[in-house]
């Protein structure tokens, strides 16, 4: 069960942290507003507070669920489990231990590897997906133009075991304050945000637990690769894109997905829910209100008529 609400300084007003313990670790989790549950999932280096702009905007008509991720800010700093099925399942956890019998899904950054797998696995728990920033691995097609050059290069950094933490430690602050101005467009967030921030990742064993997203993605695209071998994305689907990544994520669901539409912020930096709140809450607002799609026609024997088939990938 949760435990009590716990009140801590320096927080936007109506939001309630909880500890909730989810798949074998205690996640801190803010929640705000009344509704049906819509659950947003992190990247790095974010913590909940990545939201903070757009939880007023949501919390009027939902409940709001937002989870430092895993080894993240206040949350367990797990030994391990940083691969995208296991983040599936904390958060296939987090619902069920709030009484939240589905959810609208939206992830960002590393917050979208385990959106996305939790959509397959559980399209009953699912009502929609939002995913933004990020790839679905690199073994899916779609994303050659973006990983023409390789993967950026903090990729390599950060999946060197021991390596990072230790060239890092003493200068979080500094590392922290590259990707914020890079996913800014060198605008810079809210100092308190930044501050937020900066305190999640300062210390060696966060920055392992951080580093450890990386160190796991070659299992993480493994998942993502059967997933998507095996099964489709049924759920409406909205990916949203901005710099860097643009529309790489959409041309990866395109063939996954029957419900998809695509979006491009323009002018945006890859942190939008902290660089451009206002035009991601205008995305996400007409989204998350719409009707839902009719089921598929049934089978006389009550089994579903079977999908068309994707071409196979060599």
């Amino acid at each position: 069960m949760p435990a009590a609400p716990r009140h801590t300084p320096n927080r936007p007003s109506g939001i309630e942290l909880r500890r909730v313990t989810a798949n074998g670790v205690d996640l801190n989790v803010a929640l705000a507003g009344e509704g049906p549950a819509v659950l947003l999932l992190h990247g790095f280096p974010h913590t909940w507070q990545l939201w903070t702009h757009v939880l007023d905007g949501l919390a009027g008509q939902y409940r709001v669920i937002a989870p430092d991720l895993r080894g993240t800010g206040a949350s367990t700093h797990a030994r391990d489990g940083y691969d995208a099925g296991t983040l599936a399942t904390d958060a296939e956890a987090l619902l069920d231990a709030l009484g939240e019998g589905s959810a609208s899904v939206i992830g960002i950054d590393a917050g979208t590897p385990p959106a996305f797998l939790l959509a397959m696995r559980r399209p009953d728990l699912v009502r929609q997906l939002v995913v933004m920033e990020s790839l679905l691995g690199t073994l899916l097609p779609g994303a050659e133009e973006f990983l023409a050059h390789g993967a950026p290069w903090w990729f390599g950094f950060h999946a060197v075991p021991g390596l990072a933490e230790t060239v890092l430690t003493g200068h979080e602050a500094r590392y922290i304050d590259w990707f914020l101005r890079t996913g800014s467009n060198g605008e810079g967030v809210d100092p308190a945000v930044r501050n937020a921030f900066v305190h999640a990742y300062t210390g060696a064993e966060a920055l392992r637990c951080a580093f450890s997203y990386y160190r796991a993605l070659p299992t993480s695209n493994e998942q993502i690769r059967e997933a998507a071998d095996t099964g489709r994305l049924t759920v409406p689907t909205m990916a949203i894109g901005a710099r860097p990544v643009g529309r790489a994520l959409e041309r990866q669901l395109r063939p996954l997905a029957d419900h998809l539409v695509g979006h491009v912020i323009d002018d945006c930096g890859h942190i939008i829910p902290l660089h451009r709140p206002k035009r991601l809450l205008g995305l996400l607002e007409p989204f998350l209100a719409a009707p839902l799609p009719t089921p598929e026609p049934r089978a006389a024997s009550g089994a579903a008529l079977p999908a068309p088939r994707r071409p196979s990938r060599t």
